[in-house]
């Protein structure tokens, strides 16, 4: 094969994450060559399998370092950028990670003429209160004014066998007494499954979808905060009180634990700032057709996966008996 008919390369940064790594695995099916982009690429070789010999490289990269950015973005045609953080931690700030890396990323690739597509998260705002949110909507609008043709994807909650959320609280349910229910578990949320958000973005570096938008993905239930954590239960075979913590008492237990160091921390305030407000699909995006629909995927059921990955949570896994809940 000579360099003229070489498959598109594409550049993914974070692909060794949550998300990434099935984003790597959707676009080694479909053909592409993939660089990873990732801070330490000596913990990414499980990702090689994924496709065939030569197909994945790994790379260094680091969103706080400018020029290890344009090093990878260097030759690409099309960008991914799957790089976010929970919670802020030393040098990885949610401005340095999230709105400054972003940027950076739509300008290298600009630079190399690449096309983007950006991994935001439903509740950007650059007016939010929240940190996490405001470095988000702020990267949208760099990244829109840098490279105005970027396909920018906002998923709600992402469910899938690594994910941070239900695994979380089951295995909270697996050592507390109770389960809290932050300012009454009213919060609603969309989850939807990593795979189809994986689906979603090799679809969007295929040009199967109309660029310069911004897509809201979400899943075929929008849940309570509260009936997320009944789910959890029931699928645990777990018998937990569900105790109302207020955003305030929230915040305050949020607080003292990211001064704890060396420990990631159950729950931040800006977190509990984030509860505060409903994680699902705009309507105005449900109306415009920028959603899941867009990109032809279904959404998976959450109850189609969720069991498959939290019965290791029971007390004798899948061998627990459901009428004899701990």
């Amino acid at each position: 094969m000579t360099m003229s008919n070489l498959p598109p390369l594409v550049t993914v940064f974070g692909g060794s994450g949550f998300v990434g790594r099935h984003v790597v695995r959707e676009l080694a099916k479909r053909g592409y060559r993939i660089r990873v982009a990732v801070r330490r690429p000596d913990l990414a070789g499980f990702l090689r399998p994924a496709g065939y010999v030569g197909q994945i490289q790994l790379v260094q990269a680091n969103l706080r370092y400018r020029k290890s950015i344009d090093q990878a973005v260097a030759g690409s045609d099309h960008v991914v950028n799957c790089v976010g953080i929970l919670f802020e931690s030393g040098k990885n700030s949610f401005d340095a990670v999230q709105e400054f890396g972003a940027k950076a990323v739509a300008e290298a690739a600009r630079a190399v003429g690449a096309t983007l597509t950006h991994v935001s998260a439903i509740g950007a705002d650059s007016k939010s209160q929240s940190s996490y949110a405001r470095s988000k909507g702020r990267a949208e609008e760099a990244i829109l004014s840098t490279v105005p043709d970027a396909i920018i994807l906002r998923p709600s909650i992402i469910f899938g066998k690594e994910d941070n959320f239900f695994n979380k609280f089951a295995d909270m349910a697996r050592t507390m007494p109770f389960l809290p229910l932050i300012g009454g578990g009213l919060t609603k949320f969309q989850p939807v499954f990593v795979e189809d958000v994986a689906t979603a973005i090799a679809k969007a570096v295929e040009g199967k979808v109309a660029k310069g938008k911004t897509y809201e993905l979400g899943g075929a239930e929008i849940l309570t905060f509260k009936q997320c954590l009944e789910a959890v239960l029931r699928i645990t075979y777990r018998k937990r009180p569900l105790v109302t913590l207020p955003f305030g008492v929230a915040s305050l237990i949020g607080s003292i634990a990211s001064m704890v160091p060396l420990i990631t921390p159950p729950l931040t305030s800006d977190q509990v700032l984030l509860l505060k407000s409903d994680n699902v699909v705009s309507k105005e995006a449900e109306q415009e057709g920028r959603t899941l629909a867009a990109f032809g995927i279904r959404p998976t059921l959450l109850d189609a996966i969720l069991p498959s990955y939290l019965v290791q949570y029971r007390v004798q896994g899948q061998f627990t008996n459901s009428g004899k809940a701990a």
